[in-house]
């Protein structure tokens, strides 16, 4: 799909637009500051398959814009506000609605339903939500509206705190809001295990295993009885 990116914050355009590189089935994305400026850019390139339109702009707002446009193309409406979800969905084009800041996985359900609102010919024989590139060690997380890339074979520990998750790296610590099983899903490798409830860790970062503790770094952490029989197992295989 080509894509546009409408919105006056480079942030997060910038945001939207490193989600949009590592997502297989975005084969361009444009990046426009106004609503003013994407249009004429349709006007003249009217292959665009997706938008991904801010609501809240200077001058000329994103309703302003779809009334405008002539395009056939898909709407995914960002914002900050979730006051106008309502008005967003009487607009047949608007096939999502994002509230920033905005989560890869959340953008990828997103463009799923996107694809999802093409003609059966052109859906894809999988409906599964889109999983972050299995060759990828990579990982994009949003920490205080800013993405982040994490080297997965550096994660020591992930813990769980609350709504939030602390991930624990060889350089630095990131806080990020999310679940455990949330960020499992995304760091699908051999060498990570949950051990406990709250807690994730890196096989190859272990120092030592301790009773029903093991040493990471300078972090303790607690085995569950049910996780200790699969840790053994684990660590005969590495």
């Amino acid at each position: 799909m080509n894509c546009i990116i409408v919105d006056d914050e480079e942030l997060a355009r910038a945001i939207i637009h490193q989600f949009a590189s590592i997502n297989t089935h975005i084969s361009e994305a444009n990046e426009f500051d106004s609503g003013i400026a994407a249009i004429k850019y349709l006007n003249t390139n009217p292959k665009v398959d997706l938008i991904f339109l801010d609501i809240h702009m200077p001058g000329f707002n994103g309703f302003d814009f779809i009334q405008t446009i002539n395009s056939e193309a898909k709407i995914i409406l960002t914002t900050s506000d979730k006051n106008f979800a309502i008005q967003a969905f009487e607009y047949d084009a608007i096939v999502d609605y994002l509230v920033k800041p905005i989560t890869l996985e959340r953008f990828q359900r997103a463009i799923q339903k996107a694809l999802d609102k093409k003609p059966i010919e052109n859906i894809s024989e999988t409906t599964d939500e889109m999983p972050i590139s299995s060759s990828s060690d990579d990982l994009f997380v949003n920490v205080d509206r800013k993405l982040i890339k994490i080297d997965i074979p550096t994660i020591q520990v992930i813990e769980a705190k609350g709504d939030y998750i602390l991930i624990k790296t060889e350089q630095k610590n990131y806080t990020v809001h999310s679940t455990l099983k949330k960020i499992e899903d995304r760091i699908q490798r051999d060498y990570f295990l949950k051990i406990h409830r709250s807690y994730i860790i890196n096989l190859k970062e272990i120092v030592d295993i301790k009773d029903n503790s093991v040493l990471i770094s300078k972090n303790i952490i607690p085995i569950s009885r049910s996780k200790r029989p699969e840790l053994m197992q684990r660590l005969n295989l590495l």
